[in-house]
């Protein structure tokens, strides 16, 4: 009769698996819970540090192998989980969102690069990969949620009066666009606007969220920055195309973040490239190459990819048809993905680095 395996064994075996973020073993980082041996049956928890990790999949393919590898084991059951955490802020101004574990702005220095897309498809991505997520869109001004999800109606509130978010694709939905009437002009001063932004972060119920996604007004004006200085951010992603003009208000936009002490976690150049369908290989850099890169090193923080254009776009948008729903196959589709995959894997070092878990020494603009 075969000696059945141990605690340590299994947690030895296991030692291989690094998680490349932290740059230690999940062992180590204490990833691995509840631990059951009965006889040749093992069975185990991997807890990731977010729901949305782009890799979970992976560890779960190789935990299993290593396990399987040990003597005396017949049958292994590897249980993914997620304990999101949540991210600090050091301004004690800040307003509080209970049960929101992690705020993201997205923003751009100027309109038209494509900041509302960017911002629905990361959240979407992130749903879609497991996180519990909202999307507040915070331009009072031109609100585009409604259109780009294609979801309408004025919000209900509780019986103590906080409105309720609406839901479409699995996100909470939030948009001064519920409210108005698309033919109604928002004619606001600076006060009016502090306070409606305030409202939409307090009087809002939402709920438990690992993530809640703040699509940022263009530039750097009042409602900007009422939200940088209001909201606890965990993180920033600046959107940009790669033309000089739209470099130049990147550059503010991060300036802005950089002045209330919020971590940019990267640039993201939208529209880069055009691939005709007849041409796969071939890529057309419409507004110039490499501007968004180009920033991203010259202002030491991450270049988080090149999101190209779809010729489809425009037709999903006035549809209400997120690209990453209606052709998750595509190229630009991909990108997003694979941004949205950066974006979490980099809140959560951050939001462990904060907490103490990780090494001091992470370089955030690698």
């Amino acid at each position: 009769m075969a000696t059945p395996v141990t605690e340590n064994q299994i947690l030895d075996a296991l030692r291989p698996i690094e998680d490349p973020d932290f740059k230690r073993n999940i062992v180590d980082l204490g990833f691995v819970k509840n631990i059951k041996i009965e006889g040749s049956k093992v069975a185990f928890d991997i807890e990731l540090t977010t729901p949305a990790c782009p890799i979970k999949a992976e560890f779960e393919r190789a935990a299993h192998e290593y396990v399987s590898a040990l003597e005396g084991v017949s049958d292994v059951d590897v249980t993914m989980t997620s304990n999101t955490r949540q991210a600090t802020s050091s301004i004690k101004e800040k307003v509080v969102l209970p049960g929101v574990k992690n705020i993201l702005a997205v923003a751009s220095g100027k309109g038209g690069v494509g900041k509302s897309t960017t911002a629905l498809n990361i959240a979407l991505s992130m749903q879609q990969n497991g996180a519990q997520v909202g999307l507040l869109d915070a331009d009072v001004y031109g609100p585009s949620l409604p259109l780009l999800t294609g979801v309408s109606g004025r919000p209900a509130t509780t019986s103590n009066q906080r409105i309720i978010p609406l839901e479409g694709y699995g996100l909470k939905l939030m948009s001064m666009g519920f409210f108005v009437t698309d033919d109604s002009p928002v004619i606001w001063r600076g006060p009016m606007v502090h306070g409606l932004i305030k409202q939409f972060l307090t009087d809002v119920a939402w709920g438990e969220l690992d993530y809640l996604i703040i699509d940022l007004p263009p530039g750097t004006g009042d409602a900007a920055l009422t939200l940088t200085q209001l909201a606890p951010l965990s993180g920033a992603v600046i959107v940009t195309t790669a033309n000089d003009l739209s470099l130049i208000d990147a550059r503010k936009g991060l300036q802005m973040f950089n002045k209330v002490s919020v971590p940019v976690l990267g640039i993201v150049e939208n529209m880069s490239y055009f691939t005709p369908p007849e041409l796969p290989d071939k890529k057309y850099y419409l507004f110039g190459r490499d501007g968004g890169k180009r920033v991203a090193d010259e202002l030491g923080v991450r270049f988080l990819g090149e999101v190209p254009i779809d010729p489809h776009m425009a037709d999903y948008g006035d549809r209400g048809e997120p690209i990453i729903v209606v052709s998750p196959d595509s190229d630009t589709a991909r990108a997003f993905e694979e941004i949205s995959g950066t974006v979490v894997r980099r809140l959560s070092t951050l939001a462990a680095d904060n907490s103490g878990l990780t090494d001091t020494d992470i370089t955030w603009a690698s």
